[in-house]
């Protein structure tokens, strides 16, 4: 991370797939997507990554984010990219949708391979900022998406990369949707002595969506899948 003036600020929005719930009851990441931001500022750089978790996959787990065991069976364990992962993320804050999930599976992984364990201050939550700034009103990706008007129609299936752009847009809407620098001195925005913004103060649209970084061979991957699966699948239904 650059401090210093000129207020450089790197951070990396996460989100992971898993077989499950619990790292403790066996089980493990399958995919992992961040989207890198500068400044509240998305960069174009991401990481991706499909991973082997060694193991079946439950149906549960399968009808969420439609990764099957044999299409994860070639892709690299996490001991094999974890130091690539290691190398994207650096010291960055991590943001991340209900983040003690994520941290909890990721540090489990990192443990396993014997490598130090992501500190939990590392992580922010935008679950807790959203259930924060919304008291009382649903705080999922999806309710946000709607409150902040974020075009989220691809989302037929949760994938990691396709989930930590979404949250790229949701999080610079918490936050402002602009630099703070430029949101803390713009006349709309009251601030009280503490520098803190008044509950009245809403963000503005974004002006322009995140453009996707979904490789063209992914999109056509993801969508021969989803036609192999047949009309009866449970994420081709609309809601």
């Amino acid at each position: 991370m650059i401090s210093g003036k000129g207020h450089k600020m790197r951070e990396i929005v996460l989100d992971t797939e898993t077989t499950g719930f619990e790292p403790s009851e066996g089980d493990r990441i399958v995919e992992i997507g961040a989207v890198e931001l500068f400044n509240h500022s998305p960069t174009g750089r991401t990481y991706h990554q499909y991973i082997n978790p060694e193991r079946n996959m439950p149906e549960a787990a399968f009808n969420v984010h439609g990764l099957s065991e044999e299409f994860l069976s070639d892709k690299p364990v996490f001991k094999d990219i974890a130091q690539e992962f290691v190398d994207f993320i650096q010291d960055s804050k991590l943001v991340i949708h209900n983040a003690s999930f994520d941290m909890k599976f990721l540090n489990a992984e990192l443990g396993w391979v014997n490598r130090p364990a992501l500190p939990n201050h590392q992580a922010i939550d935008t679950l807790a900022i959203a259930r924060r700034k919304f008291p009382g009103s649903p705080a999922s990706l999806d309710a946000l998406c709607r409150r902040f008007g974020i075009d989220n129609s691809s989302r037929s299936l949760h994938g990691a990369l396709l989930d930590s752009e979404i949250l790229a847009e949701v999080y610079l809407e918490l936050v402002g949707g602009r630099q703070p620098d430029l949101v803390l001195s713009g006349p709309e925005v009251k601030t009280s002595t503490d520098g803190s913004q008044s509950p009245d103060w809403r963000p503005a649209p974004r002006p322009k969506p995140l453009a996707s970084r979904l490789s063209d061979k992914e999109k056509a991957a993801h969508e021969t899948f989803i036609a192999a699966l047949g009309s009866d699948a449970l994420w081709t239904k609309k809601p």
